[in-house]
């Protein structure tokens, strides 16, 4: 980390602390959106956390604000916000909807209050962006008690990142966001696609849970609910086997026996490994299904755009998805720019000009985001863009 920055240009740093269900990334951007430290740990926060982000602000120059990635919002929390008391109160209500993410993030929204208790802390939610999805997108089909009572209904995910990378798609191709009809795709230990008319989400394949949709590193995806049932009645499988289960040891570890990464995987498909080979085609006929249903809710598909660690990073990934996509206008032999370049610009069409649909990476940019809503919510100059 270096600190090494002069007075003028520290005023208006922004700390980003991002807690992932295997992950935790400390970011603090200054004014002009320069990053002055980034540090990242394989590991989730956990009782150590005000310790090591002592360390880290020991470091730095103090922020004058702190943005939090909030996977799950809940009900009552529909914009970015300020973390107060009843703030804090509604993220813990609803951490059983996304415990891999809200309770890892919720130690880190506790250690920074408790260690910068003067300086605003704000919560920037994934479920933001598919806020306004119509009725019909959001709406599962169970009784009303269900949906009224019990609050049963889809909230989507990966928002930041898709915010983040909708706008770097319409500079990419020239055009107001509010013009566009995509399908944006993250693909990383998360999973998950997103149709987007006029700048808008109005469908997304995860659900009330970011265990729904696509099938992801270690969790499984859809999955039909009578094997749920199956397992509990004919098995004995009790709710926390199926929750551990279906989090940690399904996705492409569980198709594998050997890994969730998807390089690893193609490493050991080339090598002949037949369970790394159907993991694979499992999981790009999965990403296949859900860019199809998304498309389904567009009138035309401007353009299919891939973020996160695997969409950024993995073209035989994409080589795969694209080349069977024939029926949506999207073709295969998809350009391979180098990553180096990729993140320096932050996006680059890789699809053959004239060949059919517009393809597109875009560097994932998260982080970035939740700096410039932190900015957003508070009122201060945002350079981070």
């Amino acid at each position: 980390m270096s600190a090494d920055r002069s007075d003028e240009s520290r005023e208006g740093q922004v700390l980003v602390l991002a807690a992932g269900s295997s992950s935790l990334r400390t970011v603090l951007f200054a004014a002009d959106g320069e990053r002055v430290a980034d540090r990242h740990s394989s590991e989730p926060p956990g009782p150590a956390a005000a310790a090591e982000l002592r360390n880290v602000l020991s470091e730095v120059p103090a922020p004058v604000a702190v943005g939090h990635r909030i996977v799950h919002s809940g009900p009552h929390l529909t914009g970015h916000t300020p973390i107060d008391a009843r703030v804090r109160s509604l993220l813990a209500d609803v951490a059983d909807l996304a415990p891999l993410h809200v309770t890892p993030a919720l130690c880190m929204v506790d250690a920074a209050r408790e260690l910068l208790p003067d300086v605003p802390h704000v919560a920037c939610f994934d479920t933001v962006f598919h806020k306004d999805l119509p009725a019909p997108a959001r709406t599962y089909a169970v009784p009303e008690q269900w949906r009224a009572e019990y609050g049963l209904r889809r909230y989507g995910f990966h928002g930041l990142s898709y915010a983040w990378a909708l706008q770097r798609t319409a500079q990419a191709l020239g055009r107001p966001v509010d013009d566009l009809q995509v399908v944006l795709v993250h693909l990383g230990g998360g999973c998950s696609a997103c149709a987007v008319r006029n700048g808008r989400s109005v469908d997304t394949t995860m659900g009330l849970t970011p265990l729904e949709g696509l099938v992801m590193s270690r969790r499984s995806g859809s999955l039909d609910p009578g094997a749920l049932l199956w397992l509990q009645r004919r098995h004995g499988l009790s709710t926390d086997e199926l929750e551990n289960t279906l989090h940690r040891h399904s996705g492409l570890l569980g198709l594998s026996a050997t890994s969730g990464d998807t390089r690893d995987l193609v490493r050991a498909r080339a090598e002949g490994d037949a369970a790394a080979a159907l993991a694979l085609a499992t999981f790009t006929l999965s990403c296949r299904r859900g860019i199809a249903a998304m498309a389904a809710s567009l009138d035309r598909l401007d353009a299919l755009v891939f973020t996160g660690e695997i969409g950024e990073d993995q073209p035989e990934v994409r080589e795969e998805i694209c080349s069977a996509l024939a029926v949506l206008g999207v073709r295969g032999g998809l350009l391979v720019p180098p990553l180096e370049d990729l993140m320096r610009e932050g996006h680059r069409r890789i699809d053959q000009a004239a060949r059919g649909v517009p393809v597109l990476v875009v560097a994932t940019g998260e982080i970035r985001q939740i700096a410039a809503e932190t900015r957003r919510v508070l009122g201060i100059a945002d350079g981070t863009r």
